[in-house]
């Protein structure tokens, strides 16, 4: 089993930037998919980010940036320029194949509430 916590979640000001954390642990496999959804109220769950333990140690796309740091399991996820749709529950996941074919794991979401 493996379990994920997130955290960094809060309240901020539109055009802040935000850093979101999750931290796995359990049976990690050496190479694994981490990355981040989210859900907004009423809307279905959006993936963000994806980066795979061989795919370098951050990728950017637009306003999100993710990285990973493979000897701590963990991953992160900044948001620059904060805006009031991004208003949701951020979700972490991690996805690994073994003998029986693909197990994906989530963490419990944090929430980001973006308000003036």
């Amino acid at each position: 089993q493996v379990q994920l916590v997130e955290s960094g979640g809060g309240e901020v000001q539109p055009g802040e930037s935000l850093t979101l954390s999750c931290a796995a642990s359990g049976n990690i496999f050496r190479l694994n998919t981490m990355g981040w959804y989210r859900q907004a109220p009423g809307s279905q769950r959006e993936m963000l980010a994806t980066l795979h333990t061989d795919q370098g140690t951050h990728f950017t796309q637009g306003r999100f940036t993710i990285s990973r740091d493979n000897a701590k399991n963990s991953v992160f996820l900044q948001i620059r320029n904060l805006k009031p749709e991004d208003t949701a529950v951020y979700y972490c996941y991690l996805r690994q194949t073994g003998i029986l074919g693909d197990h994906v794991y989530w963490g419990q979401g944090t929430q980001v509430t973006v308000s003036s």
